[in-house]
């Protein structure tokens, strides 16, 4: 679970108006990967999506992002300390579980990413995390 700037961008240059594609060899750290480049090795325009949202759920908690927990577990302790800042954060961990949702359709593109990042606008409610295992 150490990323690195190569686990971005890392399977293939898509053809003109080609969104998804299908690589021989799954490459990359494991964690920061969608789930499905990590089981069926396609890559899409919102792969980068899913990785960095992953790391951004972990610069904002401290920790890595492998098990279920609600927002405000997320935060690290030295955040919830100075509470001026506490609704960003909270922006920020919502729309990176939108970008880490497990089907590609749901999650936003790296434009709308941008947008969200630099609004104040409503957010869409995100489902179920790619990371996440399901509960037996």
């Amino acid at each position: 679970m150490n990323p690195k700037i190569s686990d971005f961008g890392l399977a293939r240059s898509f053809i003109e108006n080609e969104n998804e594609a299908n690589t021989n060899r799954v490459v990359g750290t494991y964690g920061y990967m969608p789930p499905e480049y990590a089981v069926d090795g396609l890559f899409s325009v919102k792969s980068d999506v899913f990785s960095f949202s992953v790391l951004v759920l972990e610069i904002v908690s401290g920790m890595e992002i492998t098990s279920r927990s609600r927002s405000i577990e997320l935060i690290e302790r030295e955040i919830i300390q100075d509470p001026c800042y506490i609704q960003e954060v909270l922006r920020s961990i919502h729309i990176a579980l939108l970008c880490v949702q497990q089907s590609p359709d749901d999650r936003p593109n790296m434009s709308s990413l941008v947008l969200m990042i630099g609004s104040e606008g409503e957010l869409p409610m995100p489902t179920q995390p790619g990371f996440l295992q399901k509960e037996i």
